[in-house]
This record gives structure tokens, sequence and C-alpha cells, in this order.
């Protein structure tokens, strides 16, 4: 059993204990392989974060592309962000989004490890 916090350091408190799970009945060599493949792809929430704030200075959206979102991103960059609402609900929902997208990025390289 792969400890999880030696393989992935920069895990928030809220991936720990998922990613943990995933790992759990992988041997070694599987469990690195997952963690270089997961934080390869994975989004900090601190980008997330960044590039919402960029909304409200230079182009709103940023932070939907970056999560692969592009129908989102391309309506905040034509609305303004709807108007800044919908980047201030990112603002608060930051940490929320980057969980959702790596969660789902997690799924996707556990079925590419299990596959080789």
């Amino acid at each position: 059993m792969a400890n999880v916090y030696q393989l992935m350091p920069n895990l928030d408190a809220e991936e720990m204990p998922y990613i943990q799970n995933i790992v759990k009945d992988m041997d070694d060599t599987k469990a690195q392989q997952f963690a270089l493949l997961y934080n390869a792809r994975r989004k900090d929430p601190q980008l997330i974060l960044l590039t919402t704030l960029l909304g409200f200075i230079v182009i709103a959206g940023v932070q939907r592309f970056i999560l692969g979102q592009i129908g989102m991103g391309l309506l905040y960059l034509f609305t303004g962000g709807l108007c800044l609402i919908g980047t201030i609900i990112d603002l608060v929902n930051y940490k929320k989004l980057a969980f959702e997208y790596n969660f789902k990025v997690a799924n996707e390289v556990l079925m590419l490890v299990k596959n080789t």
C-alpha cells in the first residue's frame, strides 16, 4: 500500500481521502504511475483562485477554460463573467470547482492505470 502523502504532498485536505481510497489497493508501481499522471493533470485550487481574480481585471472566464469548460468560458468571456456575478460565484466556489475537476481527472487516470 502506497503512502499518498509521500507520492503527492501537494494534495488538498479534501482530495487526500479520495485519492487514498483510489490507491489503497494498488501496488507501488501502479500507485507511482497514478501519482505521476494525476499530478501532471490536476489543477491547483490556488490557480483557479488567481485566474478567477483575473476575471475582475482583464478577461472573465479564464478559470473556466482552464477547467476544460469551454462553453462556460465563452459565455463568461462574452458577458463579462455574466456581469461579474458569475465571476463572484466562482470566486466563492473556487475550491469546489478545482475539486470537481480533480475528481474527474482522478477517475480518468485511474482508468488509464488499470488498463495498463
